[in-house]
């Protein structure tokens, strides 16, 4: 990032054929490679590396399932292949019913992928555009967005090749929603990146107001202590009836390659139990079916697939009476959480505090609907084709619960702020 240098810590060059190191040229030259070439190829190969992995288990599963005995490996290739595409939102028809429900095991896999690949796309482009002191002087600069546009191009094009020779008549994918998940991927992760592997970020955020960076740093605080929150009953619940699913894999009298299979087809589904969890504790809860609730006050399902993870969903009928309490935890995690990120970011303003926690919380409650809204989905035929939480009713609940315990986390810790400022 030697472009983004003050002029102070620029290596000197008087001379420079002497003064400069190996070090320092290598440095020099990784960080000026052809802007056009690296940034594609950055994106070819972000959509490549979890398309292979998921190939890789494609070809493994379609061994393990018998011995190789059916089918050949292109079989797999085109499994892993769909699976690739419907983390990224396509969806599939599984003889004639269609599963629109996304994995977002899978699709975090690709957005991981995304944000690795680019940051060091962004290193490797940094000795492109202008120095510090000509940003800071108001100096146009298009590395970032040019590096962004090419990085798109490369995972687009990819993904559309994908959906072109992995789709066919019978599974159906809908390669219009794979390119707006990928633009959605590129965008929102590639770009900020790019911006921070490129050292353009840190140049761009001494212009944010420190309130601003403040409130941020509070939101991903609450964001990740409910999905904690939200993973920790998942797992309580999941352990308590380990033997249900233990008898699910029973009845499906399935081999060890079988099993395996179902283990991973679980993982990558796991997110979305998450954001079905989270949406239980905040009060809607979630669907398992047409005409069917999970939640604190009551549960009503049917007959369910032979799915372990299904084995942690609590039993139809009455709920105990400890449940109703569980409409105080999402407001505690929030007031929590808030009042350990200003831990960071002290003030001694009450309507700073207040601010800053009741933003945060609302924030993350947005971003946590927003999950909820894609986590669900068609998963099978009949009122399988319902299942997931109503993100609406999860924002509605969510923008309550966290913005009032934001804004009495910011204000109690507001007050111990000011308490030892004054001691």
């Amino acid at each position: 990032m030697t472009s983004l240098l003050p002029p102070s810590t620029q290596p000197s060059t008087q001379p420079s054929t002497q003064r400069r190191s190996a070090a320092d040229v290598r440095r020099d030259l990784a960080t000026r490679r052809p802007l056009a070439l690296v940034t594609a190829l950055g994106g070819v190969v972000a959509a490549v590396g979890p398309l292979v992995v998921l190939a890789a288990l494609g070809v493994l599963g379609w061994f393990l399932t018998d011995a190789g005995a059916h089918g050949a490996p292109r079989d797999g290739l085109r499994t892993g292949a769909l699976a690739w595409l419907l983390g990224h939102g396509s969806g599939v028809h599984v003889e004639g019913t269609p599963v629109t429900v996304l994995p977002l095991g899978v699709t975090l896999v690709c957005a991981w992928a995304v944000w690795r690949t680019a940051l060091r796309v962004g290193e490797a482009v940094s000795g492109h555009g202008p120095d510090a002191e000509a940003l800071g002087d108001g100096d146009r600069d298009w590395t970032v967005p040019a590096a962004v546009g090419l990085f798109t191009t490369g995972y687009v094009v990819t993904a559309v090749l994908v959906g072109s020779v992995a789709g066919a008549d019978a599974t159906r994918p809908d390669v219009g929603r794979v390119v707006l998940w990928a633009l959605v991927l590129c965008l929102g992760l590639a770009g900020p990146a790019v911006a921070v592997g490129s050292g353009r970020a840190a140049v761009w955020a001494s212009r944010v107001p420190l309130g601003a960076r403040a409130t941020w740093r509070a939101t991903r605080v609450v964001l990740r202590w409910w999905l904690g929150a939200a993973a920790v009953l998942l797992l309580g619940s999941f352990v308590l009836d380990l033997d249900t699913a233990a008898n699910v894999m029973s009845q499906l009298h399935t081999d060890a390659g079988a099993a395996v299979l179902i283990v991973v087809v679980c993982l990558a589904v796991v997110p979305n139990a998450v954001a079905c969890s989270g949406a239980y504790l905040l009060g809607p809860g979630f669907a398992v079916g047409t005409g069917t609730l999970v939640s604190p006050g009551v549960v009503s399902v049917g007959a369910l697939p032979m799915f372990p993870l299904l084995a942690a969903l609590p039993d139809t009928g009455p709920t105990p009476a400890w449940t109703s309490g569980l409409v105080a935890v999402p407001p505690l995690v929030a007031a929590v959480a808030v009042a350990r990120a200003q831990r960071l970011d002290p003030t001694t303003r009450w309507e700073q505090g207040a601010l800053r926690g009741c933003v945060a919380g609302v924030t993350a409650a947005v971003l946590f609907a927003l999950a909820c809204a894609v986590a669900g989905g068609a998963v099978g035929p009949g009122r399988m084709r319902d299942v997931g939480p109503a993100a609406s009713e999860v924002l509605l609940h969510a923008v309550t619960a966290f913005g009032i315990g934001g804004l009495l986390g910011g204000l109690a810790m507001t007050w111990w702020q000011r308490r030892r400022a004054a001691g």
